[in-house]
């Protein structure tokens, strides 16, 4: 198997076996057995545990970005486009439902590799709002198109907590709960700068 795919895969085994035991539960011997290689072969891609856990975010930071802005191509409003990027995060999220507030959590508990790459996901997704909202809002200043971004990025993060633990929620659903909140205020807020 190529060493890509054979990446992929430790992966995609490492991400079950964290949600389902949480990191520090979890054994690189299982992780191995699972995937059919050696311990050894595994330090030897990742390097450790938290290395592991790393690429396991980092996996889903590049998806999440390919989602985002995949979401929005073609777009001709900001509305759209803010409810098209909602939409796909939480439809992102759907498809980690089970590892995304797991991973979340533990990734304080592996070390600080972890956290940076945690942190690496909301300012990517900042960096993709700001720049979002700069191309349909140009004479919005860039500290203000920053800090409507965060404050995005802060309340998709916190819905997204509280999403995964409901069946009876779906992404368009907390899309919308979202917009109702933040796009009246977005909206209004940049009427001045017009």
């Amino acid at each position: 198997m190529p060493r890509a795919q054979r990446e992929r895969q430790m992966i995609a085994v490492a991400e079950e076996i964290f949600a389902e035991r949480g990191y520090q539960a979890s054994s690189m011997d299982e992780i191995a057995e699972r995937v059919g290689v050696s311990k050894p072969m595994i330090y030897e891609y990742f390097g450790s545990k938290e290395g592991l856990l790393v690429a396991c975010i980092r996996q889903a930071r590049t998806e999440l970005l390919t989602a985002t802005m995949t979401s929005v191509e073609g777009i001709t409003s900001a509305e759209d486009a803010m409810r098209g990027g909602l939409v796909a995060f939480f439809a992102f999220i759907d498809s980690h439902r089970r590892s995304w507030e797991l991973l979340r959590q533990e990734a304080a508990v592996a070390g600080q590799a972890a956290m940076d790459e945690i942190e690496g996901i909301r300012q990517q997704q900042t960096e993709v709002n700001a720049a979002l909202f700069a191309s349909f809002l140009p004479d919005v200043p860039d500290r203000e198109l920053e800090a409507y971004a965060e404050i995005v990025v802060g309340a998709c993060e916190r819905l997204a907590t509280w999403y995964v633990g409901r069946e009876d929620v779906t992404a368009e659903d907390a899309a919308a709960i979202i917009m109702r909140m933040l796009w009246s205020g977005l909206s209004a807020s940049t009427q001045g700068h017009r």
